[in-house]
């Protein structure tokens, strides 16, 4: 079969594949070429990193391309981050000179002049992300014939990246809604790594196509990790003391050399182990990939060493981020890369020796691709976990002294050792937000609709197939009444006074959640974006240093500020992160097994050891409800964020009364407190019986609460926000199941 493929492939892409010495084709490759070339199918290329997964979705394209040029840009690639999509331009572009297939890329970061070349000439491949394609729609619509009237492969990269909120919807209806335009219906092929449920995946990819999916089954290569977690608290006795940090650190061979005095712990771990090597280290959000990185440089600076650290994430300048791409492309650079997800995804960042995570992350599919930006050029992937808690106060409660994060990455690893397993899509919310904004960019990008009509065509996209008619007229009627869309004398619709403000703004392309950015300046050098900044004489963190505000320009959202020494917290807004229910439950078994996990460090051996007699003396694994002395109750459901979220409202709205329920504090997803007027017989017969009355999910909600998920939520209605909170966030079957699994085991071990 391999030379079978090998010999479709057109001239260029042998000789291509000859001049890099690659010696065979891979499986996935393979099997692309298969299902490409032999069938009309979609297609979703499921293998692990570096795969080599755009090749072989390439290769066959581009032959087809070869012997038959495409009349229009023929193929559509859609990349999540700006990052990648400079990446694969300059991959695609290398392959496809000599056939003379031009390849394009459309971002903000792009010059006007290569947008105008390709609106003059369109051909070849358009690589685009969500956002950029939205502006094209919205404001090129008379052109997409010309763009895309033989359009015919859509290969969304990352897919899985895009199927996690309303992102993902947006591209599959930017898809249909240019097809439809464009009197096309491309195969669309998807890309990914980490895909939980293929079959699931395989029908969002196919959605409105009527055609079905092709998944090759790919036999890969057993892959060897080098994987280790070690454990710190931030407040380490050690360096309370005053004495140096080495001695409190684990005993690795590899040290090379000492952090400073008074160090944090974790952080010295990080600054001793990424002497001398190309490294990344990956953190939960902005705040502290400013944070650490200021850190690290402290530690070189406090040792007269020279500055070995990057920043990377997607509050920096396009000019920072690209700098920190080069160098981590230059093999002879020996640096560390402090990085959120931007650097998450599949670009190629050279040959790294190891990755770093900081605490763990919120999902299986990140764990796997963090690690897989290392393990590249003949490499093992190489993963250091450092775990980060502050340690408990000497009376703290039963809760507080559970290591949380330490539980939740060995959950991870396992979940995936053991199983195989990562995060399905979920796909079944009332994407209200996603609606009133596919409404306004139609109206935006089309002009003047009918009621009828502009209802056809929303509604048609195959994202929207839970939206009813009555609840798309209580959105328009609510979009007249606050000007976001107006009616026309002939009855029509337009885009109103105040909807224009909304879609005349480049925020508007993007359906995730953005803060009010304010772009930070240092003289003629542009910085990146903060939010809420300090006023004048104040400092902020960005770009992995600190700044002194000289002035905060708000009509124009600029901050002028200039370089000083210091460490300050950094003003991005905040970042959270949905845990899934099976990660919880792994986590109960990480406390109740006696597995010693090969690649726990001396720290975080010790500390899950002590964790796990803590837990047989309190019994806090096997029993969901422990009473912490009196009326003083902890529960511990070990349930996803959603089905939490569900569960400590039951608890309030459905059950407090009757419990007596009071002081409810809620660490989420792993633990509520609260004080309570009744026994744990009475709290599990309450729960039952109230679980069993088959209630309307809309009860859930807090009398008065709009609870504002999405990005243009504020635009819907509120009877509308809270259906689709109530409806498609709120995890209710998940709660029942859990409360049914506790009435019945309460009742075993009771006898009852």
């Amino acid at each position: 079969m391999a030379l079978d493929i090998f010999s479709e492939y057109a001239p260029f892409v042998q000789d291509f594949i000859y001049r890099n010495g690659w010696e065979s084709l891979r499986g996935i490759q393979v099997a692309a070429g298969d299902a490409i070339f032999h069938t009309d199918e979609n297609v979703l290329l499921t293998a692990s990193t570096a795969s080599g997964k755009t090749e072989a979705a390439f290769f066959p394209i581009l032959t087809q391309f070869y012997y038959d040029p495409p009349k229009s840009v023929g193929a559509l690639y859609i990349g999540p981050l700006k990052a990648l999509i400079n990446d694969q331009f300059l991959r695609l572009n290398d392959l496809c000179q000599e056939a003379d297939i031009p390849v394009w890329h459309w971002h903000g970061d792009v010059p006007q002049s290569h947008k105008h070349k390709l609106m003059r000439h369109p051909s070849g491949i358009l690589q685009i992300t969500p956002e950029s394609l939205e502006a094209l729609l919205m404001h090129k619509h008379a052109a997409l014939y010309s763009l895309f009237s033989d359009l015919r492969y859509v290969i969304i990269d990352e897919v899985h990246s895009l199927m996690r909120a309303d992102r993902g919807g947006q591209t599959i209806c930017l898809i249909q809604r240019l097809s439809r335009d464009a009197g096309v219906n491309p195969r669309r092929i998807g890309l990914s790594a980490t895909i939980g449920d293929p079959e699931l995946a395989g029908r969002f990819l196919a959605a409105g196509t009527g055609r079905g999916t092709v998944i090759p089954k790919i036999e890969g290569k057993p892959v060897r990790w080098r994987l280790s977690m070690e454990h710190f608290y931030v407040q380490d006795i050690a360096a309370a003391e005053g004495k140096e940090v080495k001695g409190a650190l684990p005993e690795l061979d590899g040290a090379t050399d000492t952090a400073p005095a008074h160090a944090d712990p974790g952080m010295a771990y990080i600054f001793e182990h990424t002497r001398g090597k190309k490294c990344l280290v990956f953190v939960n959000s902005r705040e502290e990939c400013e944070a650490v990185t200021t850190t690290l440089r402290g530690y070189c600076e406090a040792r007269g060493e020279p500055d070995r650290s990057l920043i990377h994430h997607g509050n920096l300048s396009a000019s920072y981020r690209q700098t920190a791409e080069e160098k981590m492309k230059d093999d002879d650079d020996l640096m560390t890369t402090c990085t959120t997800a931007t650097l998450e995804l599949g670009i190629d960042i050279g040959r790294l020796e190891r990755a770093f995570q900081i605490d763990a992350p919120y999902t299986v599919s990140s764990f796997l691709q963090r690690m897989g930006r290392t393990g590249r050029r003949e490499l093992p992937p190489e993963m250091w976990f450092v775990m980060r808690e502050d340690m408990p106060e000497p009376r703290a409660l039963l809760p507080a002294t559970v290591p949380w994060k330490l539980l939740q990455g060995a959950a991870l690893v396992q979940l995936y050792r053991e199983e195989r397993w990562v995060e399905p899509p979920k796909l079944d919310r009332l994407p209200f937000s996603l609606l009133y904004h596919q409404t306004m960019a139609t109206l935006a990008s089309c002009g003047e609709l009918s009621p009828a009509a502009l209802a056809s065509r929303v509604l048609s996209l195959s994202f929207f197939h839970r939206i009813t008619q009555e609840d798309y007229k209580i959105l328009l009627r609510h979009m007249i009444d606050t000007e976001q869309i107006q009616r026309t004398e002939t009855g029509g619709l337009i885009v109103g006074l105040r909807g224009e403000r909304v879609t005349n703004s480049f925020h508007f392309y993007a359906v995730f959640q953005e803060d009010e950015e304010y772009t930070v300046r240092a003289g003629s050098e542009e910085l990146g974006t903060v939010v809420k900044p300090p006023p004048a004489g104040e400092k902020i963190a960005i770009a992995g240093h600190v700044w002194l505000v000289q002035e905060v320009d708000r009509q124009k959202h600029l901050v002028f500020c200039e370089k000083v020494k210091g460490k300050v917290p950094a003003y991005f807004g905040e970042c959270a992160g949905d845990i899934h229910t099976h990660i919880l439950e792994r986590m109960r078994r990480v406390l109740q097994e006696d597995t010693q996990y090969p690649y726990l460090m001396k720290n975080a051996a010790a500390r899950l050891a002590q964790a796990r007699r803590s837990a047989a003396a309190s019994g806090v694994a096997e029993k969901p409800l422990i009473n912490l002395g009196g009326n003083c109750w902890c529960l511990f459901p070990w349930l996803g964020t959603y089905a939490f979220f569900a569960l400590e409202r039951f608890l309030k709205l459905r059950c407090g009364e009757r419990l007596r329920l009071k002081s409810m504090d809620a660490a989420r997803p792993y633990y509520i407190q609260f004080t309570m007027r009744a026994d744990e017989e009475t709290f599990f017969r309450v729960l039952a019986e109230e679980a069993a009355v088959d209630f309307d999910p809309m009860e859930l909600v807090y009398p008065g609460e709009v609870p504002e998920f999405e990005k243009y939520d504020p635009y819907v209605p509120d009877e509308l926000v809270r259906k689709g909170f109530a409806y498609g966030i709120l995890d209710v079957k998940g709660m029942k199941e859990r409360i049914r699994e506790w009435r019945g085991g309460f009742a075993a071990a009771s006898g009852k």
